[in-house]
């Protein structure tokens, strides 16, 4: 496994970071023995890295992961939408207390959405920069789908990480195209701001062409790490290879591409309309007072899943 430093953290972190979400409640729903079953594999196999966040319900299968590894240090990255002070206190407390750590290595506001989004969590960043001084965080970040927010991250001072999305399509850029974001990152990589991709494969779009996308973001300059959410042991032995640069079987390639993924919404499904303001991809609409989906623009985030009070929508 390649390893790279985080910009200007001090944190030395594998080239593929395993991204928790997929394994937990809001898409596969594995047990707690597999899923951390996945991410243990993936520590055997290098992985130093993992990104996760209050919403997606995995500490649990990260805590069970870690217990079961060597990896002499685990990075971790959270995240929380709280915008005030208590309320991001109370989400880094509870990913300690879920993790069983002393400290969180990275916590970012999540999915801000423009400027006004950063402004309007100022409070909550103020806790995060509080709990860096004290040592319960390492290094302070945002997580984001918008070119905006990463040109206005690489501006402010107290921000050490950018989580970005990025792919050789631009699938999921919120508010321009791939060559404004690489512009962006470039950027902010510059002026020492870590930086790990999201959504290389954009959202499973991408899956027929895994070695070229992740080697395409892998060649972007300033890009430290790539999180990619892995749901068995096949995928983590096909990603660990390709980002280890060894030759990958055309057995394991073809298994883990066959497996296609997509959104559902299920008969309950009231059309309330709730998801269509969680959704970061604006992939969703009311048809028939039910919810549809456009495939071609679904990322399969699964942040919609959560919104849903009937939990209707479920990435299969």
């Amino acid at each position: 496994m390649n390893y790279c430093e985080l910009g200007c953290t001090g944190l030395k972190v594998s080239r593929l970071c395993f991204g928790a979400l997929t394994i937990g409640p809001l898409q596969s729903k594995l047990s707690l023995s597999e899923g951390a079953a996945v991410i243990k594999a993936a520590l055997d196999a290098g992985v130093n890295f993992i990104d996760t966040a209050e919403l997606y319900g995995t500490y649990p299968y990260i805590r069970e992961a870690l217990a079961r590894t060597n990896q002499p240090h685990v990075v971790i990255a959270s995240k929380s939408y709280a915008y005030t002070y208590e309320g991001m206190r109370e989400s880094v407390e509870t990913a300690c207390r879920e993790l069983n750590r002393n400290f969180i290595d990275i916590f970012l506001l999540h999915e801000q959405s423009s400027r006004l989004t950063l402004k309007g969590h100022r409070d909550a960043l103020q806790f995060l920069l509080n709990a860096k001084s004290a040592g319960l965080v390492k290094a302070v970040g945002v997580s984001t789908h918008a070119v905006e927010v990463v040109q206005a991250a690489a501006a402010m001072e107290q921000i050490d990480v950018i989580h970005p999305i990025l792919n050789m399509r631009g699938i999921g850029i919120a508010d321009g195209n791939v060559v404004d974001m690489l512009t962006a990152i470039h950027a902010a990589a510059a002026m020492g701001k870590g930086i790990y991709a999201m959504k290389a494969l954009g959202g499973g779009h991408l899956c027929g062409s895994a070695l070229e996308s992740f080697n395409w973001v892998l060649a972007q300059q300033g890009v430290a790490s790539v999180a990619v959410g892995m749901q068995s042991r096949e995928e983590v032995l096909l990603n660990t290879a390709i980002f280890s640069g060894k030759p990958v079987s055309r057995e394991l390639s073809d298994k883990v591409s066959a497996k296609q993924r997509h959104l559902i919404v299920e008969e309950g499904c009231a059309g309330c309309g709730t998801c269509l303001q969680r959704c970061p991809a604006s992939a969703l609409y009311i048809n028939d007072e039910k919810v549809n989906v456009n495939a071609q623009r679904c990322i399969l985030c699964g942040y919609c899943g959560a919104a849903c009070p009937n939990f209707c929508l479920k990435i299969i």
